[in-house]
């Protein structure tokens, strides 16, 4: 009889395609756009706590935390707009138009204070909404629209101060209405174990707890970080593209509105100069984070950590008794080096 051939057996199936192939949790923690910026904060702060023993007193730290709060505050809004693919060079005077509006306005009309801070948050807004729909309707880069807002925004400033004042600051509301329960909303400080922690450390965590909501777990989110990857490709498979893009410059413009009334109820008036320059720092604090400057990639979680970093910088030098003219410096140096590592932990991740 003959024999019969045996067939090889038949090779067994691939595991998986390695494009589609499951990542390990440590993967994926590696790709989150906030890791590099966490390394650094706690490098940063390990490295201040050993060089100065008043750097984890609580007083101090409340210090810190209020200094990155107020760069924090306006983080978020600017992380969430880059990570929508945009900037906003308009953030630092807007801020201040928005206390000026409340200000001016409250002190001119003798009104109470809070009619004023309700027409600043329609200001604020409006600002916001004029900036996207530009963007949107002329196709300019948001660099020139909001550059152009910027400097609009510091002439008005400065103008109507001295036009409605007579003066470079704003007068002091103080005596009106409605003054002192706006302070304790915006400018009152709470006390936790015996340490005076400032309101605006609970408005930075409530905002970026918000954020990261919409970003992680709405639709609204897919939105954001669809049109920063590719505008058009958004687009075409549905994605209101008009309407997060503004959407996106209103939210700085509300960011703006809660810091600048911190601002006008913590000093009682206002420098129509002031926060030219501050803008820079909050598209730091972002890019420190984790946010690309090409969009589609970041995370308000990284905002914040990168205006912590801001933050123990800032007070870390003053407690360590170094020169504060080396401050600028190590802010610059912090920005590349947190970029460079960004870049590396996702390329890393992404290869894995």
């Amino acid at each position: 009889m003959a024999s019969t051939a045996t067939l090889p057996p038949a090779p067994a199936p691939a595991s998986g395609d390695e494009r589609v192939g499951r990542r390990n949790p440590f993967q994926k923690f590696l790709a989150r756009p906030e890791v590099g910026a966490l390394v650094g904060a706690v490098v940063l702060f390990i490295f201040f706590a050993s060089v100065s023993q008043t750097f984890t007193q609580p007083n101090a730290l409340a210090t810190v935390l209020y200094g990155s709060s107020t760069i924090g505050i306006m983080a978020v809004g600017v992380s969430l707009l880059m990570i929508g693919g945009e900037f906003d060079l308009s953030t630092g005077v807007a801020v201040i138009s928005s206390a000026l509006t409340a200000s001016l306005f409250s002190w001119y009309f003798s009104m109470n204070a809070w009619v004023g801070v309700l027409l600043a948050l329609v200001v604020s807004l409006a600002i916001g909404f004029i900036n996207g729909w530009i963007l949107i309707k002329t196709k300019l880069p948001s660099f020139i629209v909001t550059l152009a807002t910027f400097l609009m925004l510091t002439g008005l400033n400065l103008a109507l101060t001295r036009l409605v004042g007579g003066s470079v600051s704003s007068p002091s509301i103080s005596k009106l209405d409605g003054f002192e329960s706006a302070r304790a909303v915006f400018a009152s400080s709470i006390s936790i174990g015996g340490v005076e922690v400032k309101i605006t450390v609970f408005f930075w965590i409530v905002l970026v707890a918000v954020a990261s909501w919409i970003l992680l777990r709405t639709r609204i989110g897919n939105w954001i970080f669809a049109v920063g990857g590719d505008a058009n490709a958004a687009r075409a498979v549905g994605v209101p593209v008009t309407k997060t893009k503004i959407g996106l410059f209103m939210a700085v413009g509300f960011c703006g509105w809660i810091l600048g009334m911190h601002n006008l109820f913590a000093f009682d008036a206002v420098q129509s100069g002031e926060g030219v320059g501050n803008e820079f720092l909050y598209i730091i604090a972002a890019v420190i984070g984790g946010c690309l400057l090409t969009g589609g990639y970041g995370s308000a979680i990284g905002g914040a950590i990168g205006a912590f970093i801001f933050g123990m910088a800032n007070k870390g030098i003053v407690y360590a008794q170094w020169n504060p003219d080396w401050f600028k410096f190590f802010l610059g140096l912090m920005l590349l080096l947190a970029t460079i590592v960004n870049l590396i932990v996702k390329r890393r991740a992404e290869l894995k």
